[in-house]
């Protein structure tokens, strides 16, 4: 049987499609920071990672970037520390950092603003995915066939050394996008409620759109859908031992010559055990054995 050559003045187009599907793909993933161990000693080495992947499950490991990074920091106690300054480009993990102070942790990275662009109907669909179907309305029903996004991302985690004092887990960093606890989980105890607020610009984002993911040990994931009140926060409760992340994304218009829309990216990492013997490890937690 004979199959037709294909059309060369058509490759051009099908491969650009390809590529805005594929770069609309890896968009959409969640980021998320996460250390190898949430408990640790000084003299520990921090190991973190930054992984990509759906439904808190990893399906890449982005090195360090040291362009694509905009800002990197670790908080303890009243000691701020600038991890751009002693991170390694391409490193994987991105950080590996020794611990010389005791009590809680907080990182906070900021991933440089990058752009995208896809086809008017794979933009629409990405927009229903994400819950806003008003949009992906008035998206489909354009005259435009291609549309251009720029997205930032927003990533914090939270761990603790000898102790878990320090009170960095409700820090606010004003992130334009940013997820702050409001209760120390290290405090909390079985079927006990645990709150977060989520701010755009400094203010408290009304109706949010937020993720719950729950790793527990071995890799099973149980997610639950939450949306911020009318104070910007949300409320769930610590119903088992594991890895949380909560994740949420805002997506809006712009009047940016560069782009139709702007979406902004937030994800925060902690654990809850009710005692530090709980395994803790990344590997214990299913993502991965390589480490």
């Amino acid at each position: 049987m004979n199959v037709a050559p294909m059309n060369k003045k058509k490759t051009p187009l099908i491969l650009l499609i390809l590529a805005a599907a594929i770069g609309l793909a890896a968009t959409t993933h969640d980021y998320f920071l996460l250390p190898e161990n949430f408990f640790m000693h000084k003299g520990n080495k921090l190991n973190l990672h930054l992984l990509g992947g759906d439904v808190f499950t990893k399906q890449e490991e982005i090195g360090y970037q040291a362009s694509k990074t905009s800002s990197f920091m670790l908080y303890q106690g009243k000691k701020k520390i600038d991890l751009i300054k002693v991170a390694k480009d391409s490193a994987a993990p991105v950080i590996t950092y020794t611990m010389v102070n005791s009590g809680q942790g907080l990182i906070d990275m900021t991933r440089a603003t990058e752009f995208v662009d896809a086809s008017r109907d794979s933009y629409a669909d990405y927009l229903s995915q994400a819950g806003l179907d008003k949009l992906a309305e008035k998206v489909k029903s354009g005259n435009q066939f291609r549309i251009k996004e720029k997205y930032t991302r927003y990533m914090k985690t939270l761990f603790s050394v000898d102790d878990h004092d320090g009170g960095v887990y409700d820090k606010d960093l004003n992130d334009v996008y940013e997820i702050i606890l409001k209760d120390n989980p290290y405090n909390k105890k079985y079927g006990e409620d645990m709150s977060a607020i989520i701010k755009f610009k400094g203010k408290p984002e009304s109706g949010a759109s937020v993720n719950l993911y729950i790793k527990s040990i071995g890799g099973n994931v149980y997610s639950q859908n939450l949306t911020a009140d009318k104070k910007g926060e949300v409320t769930f409760t610590m119903s088992r031992e594991g890895i949380y992340m909560l994740r949420s994304t805002l997506i809006e218009p712009t009047k940016d010559k560069n782009a139709d829309f702007e979406s902004w990216w937030a994800s925060y990492t902690f654990p809850f055990s009710s005692s530090d013997e709980v395994p803790n490890t990344y590997k214990e937690f299913g993502f991965g054995n390589v480490h």
